[in-house]
C-alpha cells in the first residue's frame, strides 16, 4: 500500500515515524511519501518538503507568512494528486492539515486524521469539516473521545505516543543518572519566535540561582550558534545539543513551554514551571478564542492545576524565581507533583501503545479498501 503522510512540526515527525515502522509491521511492503522529517525519512519515508521550512507559530507570524503557506499547500495538492496514495494520513498540524484533508476527500482520497486537531481548545465549529472529511479519527487524549462524542462523531482512542517514545528511552539509557548538583533543564521552545520571548528571561533568572547548573535544550531545527551569542554572559548555564530526553533525565527541576514538552517532562518525572509568552498581539488574539481553563497539556488532562503555569506577563524573572524555588527545594510541593505525575501516567497508558494501535486501524481500514 502506499501511504502519503503530512506532519508539520518536530513531534508530529517523531510520531509519523514510529506510525510509520508500526504499519511496516502489518504492511511489510508499504512505501510512504511524507511531508515531515529526518525521523520519517529515517523510517523510509520519502520527504517532500521539511518541516523546518514550515515552521510558523502564532496568530501574527502566521499572517505574515501567509503567501509562503498557500504556496506550500499548492505544492502538497500538486504532489498528492501526481503520486496517488492509498490513503492520506494527518497528523496534527491543524492549520494546514485540514485544508489538506477536505482536498484530499474531495478528490476521492480515504483520510485519516492521527492525534486531533485541538477544536476542543477553539473554532470547535471545525468539527463540522472534520466530520465531513477526516475517514478515520484516531485521538491520543482521553478526553477528546467525549469531546468528539457530543458532536455525534465517533473517533477512536489510541492511548498517547509519548508514553511509549519515553518509556523505551528510560528503558535504553538506564546509565543516566541525575547530576550531583541542582540542575534545572531550560526549554523554551522548538521555533525561532518563541525562544526568543522565553529564553532571555529564563537566562535572566540564572544569576538568582548560582550554585544551581542550568542546561538549555537547543531544539533541533535551530543553529547552535543563535544559542551561542545569547548563553556567554552566563556562566552557570549550558547547552544540551539535541539531547532533550538525556537532559531531562538529569535534570532536577524544568522551565518547559507550554506544549508537547510540558508532558513529555512530566513522564520524565521532573518538576516543572510552565512558559508562555508570545507577541502582544497574537496573545491578545489567542485569549479572545481559546477556551480552555489550562495551557499545558498535563494540566489539561488531569483537569487540575497540577503544574504552575506563568503566562505572558506573569512571565517574569520574579515569579520564575518563586517557582523554582518550590520545584527545586520544597519536598511537599514536589511529593503531591509527582502523585499527580502517577496519576496522569496510569490514564495515558489505559489506551495501550498509541502507535501500534493507530497501525492496526489504518492497516486495515486501507486493506479494506483495495478489497
Amino acid at each position: 500500500m502506499n501511504y502519503y503522510l503530512i506532519a508539520g512540526e518536530a513531534s508530529g515527525d517523531l510520531h509519523g515515524s514510529n506510525l510509520m515502522k508500526e504499519i511496516l509491521k502489518k504492511d511489510p511492503n508499504a512505501t510512504f511519501r511524507c511531508w515531515g522529517g529526518d525521523l520519517m525519512q529515517a523510517a523510509g519515508g520519502e520527504i517532500v518538503v521539511h518541516y523546518k521550512q514550515r515552521a510558523f507559530m502564532g496568530f501574527l507570524e502566521v499572517a505574515l507568512n501567509l503567501r509562503k503557506i498557500m504556496a506550500f499547500m499548492k505544492q502538497c495538492q500538486k504532489d498528492l494528486l501526481t503520486s496517488n496514495p492509498d490513503v492520506v494520513i494527518f497528523i496534527d498540524y491543524p492549520g494546514f492539515n485540514i485544508p489538506m484533508a477536505r482536498f484530499a476527500k474531495h478528490n476521492g482520497y480515504k483520510t485519516v486524521f492521527y492525534i486531533s486537531p485541538q477544536v476542543w481548545a477553539w473554532k470547535e465549529k471545525r468539527v463540522i469539516t472534520l466530520k465531513q472529511v477526516v475517514d478515520k479519527m484516531l485521538v491520543i487524549l482521553p478526553f477528546e473521545k467525549d469531546f468528539y462524542k457530543k458532536w455525534n462523531y465517533e473517533v477512536q482512542y489510541v492511548g498517547h505516543p509519548l508514553v511509549q517514545v519515553v518509556d523505551e528511552f528510560k528503558k535504553n539509557n538506564l546509565t543516566i543518572e541525575k547530576t550531583s548538583i541542582p540542575s534545572v533543564a531550560l526549554l523554551p521552545g522548538s521555533r525561532l519566535q518563541e525562544i526568543s520571548k522565553k529564553l532571555p528571561i529564563m537566562l535572566d533568572l540564572t544569576r538568582k540561582f548560582p550554585d544551581v547548573d542550568f542546561a538549555v535544550a537547543q531544539a533541533p531545527s535551530i543553529d547552535i550558534d543563535f544559542y551561542d551569542s545569547m548563553l556567554a554572559p552566563y556562566p552557570n548555564v549550558r547547552l544540551v545539543k539535541s539531547k532533550t530526553y538525556n537532559l531531562l533525565m538529569q535534570s532536577h527541576a524544568a522551565l518547559v513551554t507550554s506544549g508537547t514538552a510540558t508532558l513529555e517532562t512530566a513522564l520524565f518525572g521532573v518538576p516543572q514551571v510552565v512558559c508562555y509568552k508570545g507577541s502582544q498581539l497574537s496573545y491578545a488574539i489567542a485569549k479572545r478564542l481559546i477556551k480552555v481553563k489550562y495551557i499545558s497539556l498535563v494540566n489539561l488532562i488531569l483537569d487540575k492545576p497540577a503544574v504552575k503555569e506563568l503566562i505572558q506577563n506573569e512571565l517574569n524573572v520574579h515569579n520564575l524565581e518563586t517557582e523554582l524555588q518550590k520545584i527545586l527545594f520544597n519536598q511537599a510541593h514536589k511529593t503531591q507533583m509527582f502523585d499527580d505525575y502517577n496519576t496522569l501516567l496510569n490514564t495515558l497508558s489505559k489506551g495501550g501503545l498509541a502507535s501500534a494501535q493507530a497501525a492496526e486501524i489504518i492497516t486495515d481500514f486501507t486493506m479494506e479498501l483495495k478489497h
